[in-house]
């Protein structure tokens, strides 16, 4: 086949078109991201990785537990917390690049059960003397724990409950508890249930607990990575938003 100098040409042009639509310098970033966020942010890394050609890896856990791996040098570039208090205190520490902190979702607790018998639509179950254990995220380093003992002091059932709580190392944990049955009822992440109707809850009004407005950062392990910047900008459009919102948290605006 002969090829002529405009068979060439188109194809040369096609190659450029092909290229030019291609992402430019994809890179990855590496993201620290509280429990309760894990099956949004999955969700969102892939729109994230199909939208921009950057890889995101997660790393999940209490948001206590991130900010001390983050404060001992843990390679993470963004930080997404269940609160407001440890990005705050990246940024105050010098972990964190000032200017780029903002709120990506506010999130809300349920008190929960495997058992679609067990909960009535109110804290009752809370009262009654059978119960054996409440399943609860460490209040310590878990901002969804923490919330759970504003509500069970605001019932006026600390005393009565403290022997029953059984602590997760964060609110994924304290989920399992209650999913696999260990726990007959437990406090956990509205979002962890959203799409699951199986069991009984009770939607905990939110005047009785502190707002769990979770915010991101950058980290200065990442000011530099075009990924991780990219990631954040990625968090406050509206595909990341339409996400968070599916999994029942709030968002600003």
């Amino acid at each position: 086949m002969i090829l002529t100098f405009r068979t060439l040409a188109g194809a040369f042009g096609l190659l450029a078109a092909v290229i030019a639509s291609a992402p430019a310098h994809a890179g990855e970033t590496t993201v620290a991201v509280a429990a309760n966020f894990t099956a949004a942010a999955e969700e969102i890394g892939k729109a994230f990785e199909t939208a921009s050609g950057h890889k995101v890896t997660y790393s999940f856990g209490s948001t206590g537990q991130l900010f001390t791996q983050i404060a001992h040098g843990a390679p993470f570039e963004v930080f997404l917390a269940a609160d407001q208090a440890r990005p705050e205190k990246a940024e105050a520490d010098g972990l964190a690049v000032e200017g780029t902190r903002f709120t990506y979702a506010t999130g809300r607790l349920v008190l929960w059960s495997a058992d679609a018998d067990l909960i009535d639509g109110t804290p009752d179950i809370l009262k009654d003397p059978t119960l054996t254990h409440v399943a609860v995220a460490n209040p310590v380093t878990a901002p969804y724990g923490a919330a759970a003992m504003e509500v069970i002091e605001a019932l006026g059932l600390t005393d009565t409950l403290k022997p029953k709580l059984v602590e997760g190392k964060n609110i994924a944990q304290a989920y399992q508890f209650v999913a696999t049955g260990n726990a007959p009822v437990g406090f956990v992440a509205y979002s962890q249930i959203v799409k699951d109707d199986t069991g009984s809850r009770w939607s905990i009004p939110s005047d009785l607990y502190a707002p769990i407005r979770q915010d991101a950062v950058l980290l200065k392990t990442g000011a530099e990575n075009e990924a991780a910047r990219a990631y954040l900008e990625f968090l406050k459009g509206d595909d990341a938003r339409k996400i968070i919102e599916s999994f029942g948290y709030g968002v600003d605006g």
